[in-house]
């Protein structure tokens, strides 16, 4: 069938050709339309500026706390989460995320703990609804102490 419809607009026509089985139903769009796009920055970049083990006492050996200082740039993030993997970083250990509150400047203190000494592949993701960022560090964690 052969039809043309428009709506108020007059600008705006729609007409369908020719129904033909072999190669599907075509419809042709003439007129002007309009669509809105947002733009949005995101979280562009994020980097683990610093590595500081806390010092445990006697009571408290069984798990070495490791503070990671964070940097990003872009959008403010929401959530952070850490993925602890093997050295290889193919294996996760542990996964954990955390909601954050971060009002001018993208720099913040992430604290995680390590049950036992050895090698980790770190990665560290920063987030909003619109975007994520990762950043990755290989860390050796030695008792009290981390590099």
């Amino acid at each position: 069938t052969t039809g043309a419809s428009s709506n108020s607009d007059s600008s705006t026509t729609i007409e369908s050709m020719e129904d033909n089985p072999d190669e599907g139903c075509h419809i042709y769009r003439n007129g002007y339309y309009t669509s809105g796009i947002s733009v949005v920055e995101g979280i562009l970049e994020v980097n683990i500026i610093q590595m500081t083990s806390i010092q445990m006492t006697a009571s408290q050996a069984e798990n070495s706390l490791v503070d990671f200082v964070v940097t990003c740039q872009g959008s403010l993030p929401t959530d952070v989460c850490t993925v602890v993997s093997d050295p290889t970083c193919q294996v996760s250990k542990n996964v954990v995320c955390d909601p954050i509150i971060v009002t001018d400047e993208c720099l913040l203190t992430v604290r995680r703990a390590f049950e036992e000494p050895g090698t980790y592949c770190i990665n560290i993701t920063l987030g909003d609804d619109t975007s994520q960022a990762l950043a990755s560090a290989l860390i050796s964690v030695n008792g009290g102490e981390s590099t």
